[in-house]
């Protein structure tokens, strides 16, 4: 294990490892929390790993993941932690055959990574069963009750034994994970690694304020004169994001798409290329915006206001990830009044309003935020920045 951490460049624990790592191989379960890019997943693997020890008839580890991407990433890593070791992993997600992931089941597996619908299908058909399980991962878990899946979840950890070690990671801990825990969990210990509500100190974000028919105007703008290495822009709805993507293909970007509507194929060509550089700019749905390992994002574009502040947080940590340090931007229209209100009440601080300097606004009442006689809700004064006056947020850069 020593030598597999070594390989990956590991030097020293984060601090969600440095805390979680002895509970775990201590037998304890472990409810943790903590900033996105901070090794969540290590924090969980290595303990584990190193309890197995050997290769023995399984599956023994059942980690269940929201997304085919992130349980595609996790699998990755448990190979790359594992590598020196006769431990072996397999992940099963939907979008695709079934046949290779019966074959790799009933070959044998240490470690199984699953979406919850896949997993639930293998079990009906009887080439997958639980009764093997010791450790079991619950990742992203207020994205799977998001998602719809908590029910699949308790139908699935029913099917394990009920003498096993348990870790739950979630950015949240709402009432129906609560209930999760107290029914699935025996006696947890809690870390909470940073404050939830608030974003990474390396990220700079600030607002854009913006008439609705100039958003995409803007967006082009800022992509013209930003200096970035790589940038996703995040949407709404799949059909924005496609919208957006052909948009900026136009221009002579290189665009990459990622959202449920994409094959697996498509989706995994779209991360492989924007991880490798081969495309520029990624434009995603809410589908990235968590967990998913993406290195040296330079800048984060919220095309579109997140309708709830925690995905705020999840999205603006695309960039500024392991202490690395990032721009997030976010373009507000006038009907996303309430839910910027709600994002800054939720990390209690105002976000800096600015404008871009020579661009040919048409005027929205959103300039007039501030000034005597308009009861927007808003502090009079936006953090030292006059929208109607003459400051603007720093100098214009070319990007190479």
């Amino acid at each position: 294990m020593v030598d597999g951490v070594k390989a990956m460049g590991y030097q020293e624990p984060t601090p969600i490892q440095l805390r979680a790592i002895p509970l775990i191989l201590g037998g304890q379960d472990v409810i943790g929390s903590a900033q996105t890019g901070t090794g969540k997943t290590a924090a969980f693997a290595l303990p584990i790993l190193s309890r197995l020890k050997e290769h023995a008839p399984g599956p023994r580890v059942l980690i269940l993941e929201p997304t085919r991407e992130l349980a595609a990433q996790v699998e990755t890593a448990m190979r790359d932690f594992a590598r020196f070791t006769n431990l072996n992993a397999v992940v099963v997600y939907g979008g695709v055959g079934y046949g290779k992931q019966t074959d790799q089941l009933r070959a044998g597996v240490d470690i199984l990574i699953a979406t919850p619908g896949r997993l639930l299908d293998h079990l009906g058909r009887g080439t997958c069963k639980l009764d093997k399980v010791e450790f079991v991962v619950l990742d992203e878990a207020d994205r799977m009750l998001d998602m719809g899946f908590l029910p699949d979840v308790r139908r699935i950890v029913e099917r394990c034994p009920r003498q096993r070690h348990t870790s739950l990671f979630s950015a949240t801990i709402p009432v129906q994970i609560q209930t999760l825990i107290k029914w699935a969990m025996n006696n947890p210990q809690t870390i909470e690694i940073g404050a939830q509500r608030t974003p990474a100190e390396t990220v700079k974000h600030v607002i854009y304020p913006v008439a609705e028919d100039q958003k995409s105007d803007l967006l082009r703008e800022l992509l013209e004169r930003v200096n970035y290495e790589s940038v996703i822009v995040f949407c709404r709805t799949k059909h924005r994001a496609d919208r957006i993507a052909h948009l900026l293909k136009k221009n002579n970007h290189a665009v990459a798409v990622l959202h449920s509507n994409r094959t697996q194929r498509e989706r995994e060509d779209a991360l492989k290329g924007f991880r490798g550089g081969r495309f520029e700019v990624l434009v995603a749905t809410d589908i990235a915006a968590r967990g998913l390992d993406i290195a040296d994002v330079s800048h984060v574009i919220n095309y579109d206001v997140p309708q709830h502040p925690e995905d705020y947080i999840h999205r603006i940590g695309r960039t500024g990830r392991a202490e690395a340090s990032g721009d997030a931007f976010t373009l507000m229209v006038a009907e996303d009044g309430q839910h910027v209100h709600a994002i800054e009440r939720f990390i209690s601080k105002k976000i800096e309003r600015v404008k871009l300097e020579n661009f040919p606004y048409k005027y929205t009442a959103l300039f007039e935020e501030g000034k005597p006689g308009q009861p927007t809700g808003y502090p009079r004064k936006a953090t030292g920045v006059r929208l109607s006056g003459g400051y603007f947020f720093g100098p214009a850069k070319r990007r190479r």
